[in-house]
C-alpha cells in the first residue's frame, strides 16, 4: 500500500502530539519521586538529630545525676567533719569526764534502843558487880563502805543495784553502878571465920560506875533501788553484826555475832553528797552470857559518792 504524502504528514503529527503529551506526564511522576525522597531523607535527618539529641540529654542527665551524688556526699563529708570538728572542739573545752559514781563512803548516827537493858537480874550484873545499868535507850554513831557490785541485780531487774556494805557503830546507853570499883572488900586471914585477923582491901572508890557501851561491826548485802535517779530507797534482807561490849559481861565475854535487817532512803544533794535515813533491827542468835543485844537503831547520815 503506498501512503502519500499527506497521509505520511498526519501520521507524524499524530506521533508528534502523542510524545508531547506523555512527555510532561513522565516529568511530573520524575518530579513527584524526587521531592518523595527529599522529604525521606530529611525525615531520617531529623530523625537521626533527635536520637543524637535523646542520647546527648541522656548524657546530660547522667552527669548531673553524677554531680549532685558527688555534691551530696561532699556535703555529708564536709557535714561530718564539722560535726568532728565541734565535737573535739567541745571536749577541749571540756571538763575532764568522770566516770559514774556508784560505791559511797558515809558517816551516820542516831538513837539506839535494846529490847532489854543490861540489868537482867543476874548476880554479876544486879548485884553491881560489873554494871548494873537498867536504860536500854542511847545513841550510835559510825560510819559505812557501800561497794558496788552490778546495777541489775545479777541480770534480774533493770536500775536496781547491788552493793556490799561495811559498817561500824559505837553505842552507848548509860552507866550503872560497879562494886569492883565502888566499895570495900574484905579477905579473911583467918582460918577459924572468928573475924579475928580480917583484912580490909580499899578498891579504890573515886568513880562507882561503869558506861554501857557497844561496839556493832556489820557486813550486809544492800539492794538499792532506781539506779540513775537522785531519790533511791534501800533495803538490807540480811546481814551479819559482830558485838563487842565495853563493859565485860556475867562471865567475862566481850563478842557475840548475830544479824541485822534494815531500809531506809537517801537522795544525792548536790554532786556526789548524799543524805539518807536508816533504820535497823539488830537481832543476836544468843545471848552474851545472859547479856540481851537485840536492839534497834534509827537515824540518818551524810555520804559521799566516788
Amino acid at each position: 500500500m503506498t501512503l502519500n504524502k499527506t497521509q505520511l504528514a498526519l501520521g507524524i503529527a499524530a506521533a508528534t502530539l502523542s510524545m508531547a503529551m506523555v512527555a510532561p506526564v513522565q516529568a511530573a511522576d520524575n518530579k513527584a519521586e524526587r521531592v518523595a525522597d527529599a522529604a525521606a531523607r530529611k525525615a531520617e535527618a531529623l530523625e537521626s538529630q533527635m536520637q543524637q539529641m535523646a542520647d546527648q540529654m541522656a548524657a546530660m542527665q547522667a552527669e548531673l545525676g553524677r554531680v549532685k551524688s558527688a555534691s551530696a556526699q561532699t556535703s555529708t563529708e564536709s557535714a561530718k567533719v564539722q560535726e568532728l570538728d565541734h565535737w573535739m572542739a567541745s571536749m577541749k573545752s571540756a571538763p575532764a569526764a568522770s566516770t559514774s559514781k556508784d560505791n559511797l563512803v558515809a558517816v551516820r548516827g542516831g538513837w539506839s534502843a535494846l529490847d532489854h537493858a543490861r540489868s537482867t537480874g543476874n548476880p554479876l550484873t544486879d548485884g553491881g558487880l560489873l554494871s548494873n545499868n537498867t536504860n536500854p535507850d542511847g545513841y550510835y554513831f559510825g560510819g559505812a563502805f557501800d561497794f558496788n557490785v552490778n546495777n541489775d541485780l545479777f541480770g534480774l531487774m533493770d536500775d536496781t543495784s547491788f552493793m556490799i556494805e561495811f559498817g561500824f557503830e559505837y553505842a552507848q546507853y548509860g552507866t550503872g553502878a560497879n562494886t569492883l570499883t565502888n566499895g570495900t572488900l574484905y579477905a579473911l586471914a583467918d582460918a577459924d571465920g572468928n573475924g579475928v585477923g580480917e583484912t580490909q582491901v580499899n578498891l579504890n572508890g573515886r568513880n562507882g560506875t561503869s558506861t554501857d557501851a557497844r561496839l556493832r561491826i556489820n557486813a550486809s548485802p544492800k539492794i538499792k533501788f532506781m539506779h540513775g535517779s537522785k531519790f533511791r530507797p534501800w533495803i538490807i534482807p540480811v546481814g551479819l553484826d559482830v558485838n563487842i561490849l565495853g563493859v565485860p559481861s556475867n562471865a567475862v565475854s566481850v563478842l557475840n555475832a548475830g544479824m541485822n535487817f534494815g531500809a531506809g532512803a537517801e537522795y544525792d544533794l548536790f554532786r556526789g553528797i548524799v543524805i539518807g535515813a536508816d533504820t535497823r533491827y539488830h537481832y543476836m542468835t544468843s545471848k552474851i552470857d545472859g547479856t540481851p543485844n537485840n536492839g534497834f537503831t534509827a537515824g540518818g547520815y551524810v555520804g559521799f559518792k566516788f
